[in-house]
């Protein structure tokens, strides 16, 4: 089941269940829209591979999987990029689509 990370890892922007700006990676790294296109340029910093919108779990309770049974993680992981070093990750990657990675 995915966390729902509650902000931008890098810039802190708050992402809660039903932003339409939250992205994740295959290993749930969450960024928000505006840092994944301008400044990691759709490269993870942590894997490599790409972001996808992250999906929002449903508020209606007519199923039992719902956030009110699985709330939102409250713990943010903010690790602002070290664009220095992610640098090599970001030339690497960013002209390959990311299902070729």
């Amino acid at each position: 089941m995915l966390e729902l990370r509650p902000s931008c890892e890098n810039c802190d922007k708050l992402l809660p269940n039903n932003s339409s700006e939250a992205m994740i990676c295959t290993f749930e790294c969450t960024f928000c829209v505006d840092c994944v296109n301008n400044v990691l340029q759709n490269v993870c910093p942590n894997c490599g591979g790409g972001f996808e919108k992250r999906p929002s779990r449903p508020v209606n309770c007519l199923t039992t999987n719902c956030i009110e049974n699985y709330p939102a993680k409250k713990e943010k992981k903010l690790r602002p990029v070290n664009m220095e070093k992610y640098k090599i990750v970001q030339d690497t990657f960013k002209g390959i689509d990311p299902h070729k990675r």
